[in-house]
């Protein structure tokens, strides 16, 4: 009987041991280990690839020997649908918090309301979700475990047309008075390609600068449609182009190939303004290959998305919004 009772307290005591087993969020052995989801629209984006690398490199140098943070990184492969399932995966799994890059800021509140309902932080990145400025609107501002992290794309649409306005000739390579520009657009729907598009000839036209646009096409933030979108342009307007802005640099060095292509050169018949600042398009203005390009600073904004859901899992409060600052990248 003695042996059996023995026996019966040894299994209780083993049992104990297990249901005290970690969980996300909570101490095993001393150590909290937090489960962080991470959605990114699409890995094949050159600036969303620095991003995400720099989002799990911060998140490793965070760590102690008492809190770990188990990340899982997913590809939403620019699909609505995909990304909304693996939110919901993400519920399922119980994360501690989320951060999320979307593939449609229209389609934002949706995904918003899974997570605020589930009662998981919620760091929006990259890409600003529609009809944020209605206070009315119940996305980010009016959700306390929710915000953005970003930096506004009108001042890199800005500086883009600083960059041309800083030129001895404003741009207008032929002296007619008239700046004839290509617009390769990142993606209609998205608000930061709307600012890039806008704000760069916005800041042109507001110095009193006269333009004509000769092309504007969208390019999906894709290199070979950017190259596809220049070459066709100079195929048909030729030595009229003086200026291509590209809202992202993947797709300038698209057009870069182009204007190669087309024996035009940077510099001297043409210029080309790119948003990003990749590493090789900074080689590419050193070397005058490039007009400019304008910092999308990955590492401000990876570090401040990372250090935002670390204060959601300590309990602290969230700003709405996290912004970074552009700069300008010139010769």
């Amino acid at each position: 009987m003695k042996k059996l009772i023995a026996l019966v307290l040894v299994l209780v005591m083993a049992l104990s041991l297990v249901a005290c087993g970690g969980t996300a969020g909570t101490a095993d052995s001393g150590v909290k280990t937090y489960k962080v989801g991470v959605a990114i629209y699409q890995y094949n984006d050159n600036f969303m690839t620095l991003y995400r690398q720099e989002i799990e490199a911060y998140f490793k140098t965070l760590e102690t020997d008492t809190v770990k943070y188990n990340i899982t990184m997913v590809d939403s492969k620019n699909d609505m649908a995909e990304q909304t399932n693996q939110i919901d995966t993400f519920i399922t799994q119980g994360m501690d918090v989320i951060i999320l890059n979307l593939v449609q800021t229209s389609s934002a509140e949706v995904l918003i309301d899974k997570v605020v309902a589930a009662n998981i932080p919620l760091i929006l990145i990259n890409r600003e979700p529609l009809g944020e400025t209605d206070e009315s609107y119940p996305g980010i501002i009016n959700n306390p475990g929710v915000c953005y992290v970003g930096a506004d794309a009108r001042q890199s649409g800005t500086y883009q047309g600083e960059i041309v306005l800083a030129l001895d000739n404003k741009g207008d390579i032929n002296g007619d008075g008239v700046v004839k520009y290509v617009m390769v657009v990142g993606d209609p729907e998205n608000p930061d390609a709307q600012y890039r598009t806008e704000f760069s000839i916005k800041a042109l036209t507001d110095a009193g600068v006269k333009v004509e646009k000769l092309v504007e096409n969208v390019g999906n933030w894709d290199q070979a449609k950017g190259n596809e979108i220049v070459d066709a342009a100079l195929a048909q307007y030729g030595a009229d182009i003086e200026v291509v802005f590209c809202n992202n640099d993947g797709m300038a060095l698209g057009a870069a190939a182009a204007i190669e292509k087309h024996g035009r050169k940077v510099g001297e018949d043409i210029y080309l303004l790119g948003v990003d600042a990749l590493t090789e398009c900074q080689e590419m203005v050193k070397a005058g290959t490039m007009t400019g390009t304008v910092l999308n600073d990955h590492i401000g904004q990876s570090h401040a998305a990372v250090d935002a859901a670390v204060a959601a899992l300590k309990g602290e409060a969230l700003q709405n919004y996290y912004w970074v600052d552009y700069v300008k990248v010139t010769k």
